[in-house]
């Protein structure tokens, strides 16, 4: 990840807005900062959220809360915990999902 324009910034999440965006099942609630070429969110899946679609793009994901399960269309599955990280490029070769039983906080940048 090449961070391009980006001059210093301090964010305070309390400060930030959230947008919900519904699931196929249950719904996602994003803080989201864009500074040059880099997003950064929190991002909070509601129990029983099921992505609606599968993400061709790159992530790093840092669960902060909770567990969540991300698929990739191939059909394999890792459970991702509290204190874990995942990374993956933009591509058409990992398309994935999210899904949560109970519930997940994520920090992500891309």
């Amino acid at each position: 990840m090449k961070i391009l324009e980006v001059p210093f910034t301090s964010i305070n999440w309390d400060e930030i807005p959230h947008t919900i965006h519904p699931g196929e099942s249950g719904f996602a609630t994003w803080k989201t900062v864009e500074k040059g070429n880099i997003r950064l969110r929190i991002v909070e899946y509601s129990p029983g959220y099921l992505a609606d679609h599968w993400c061709p793009r790159g992530h790093v994901i840092h669960i902060l809360k909770g567990e969540m399960v991300s698929e990739l269309k191939n059909g394999s599955k890792s459970i991702m915990k509290a204190g874990m990280t995942y990374m993956m490029s933009d591509d058409d070769i990992n398309p994935h999902r999210s899904f949560t039983e109970k519930g997940v906080i994520l920090f992500i940048a891309d």
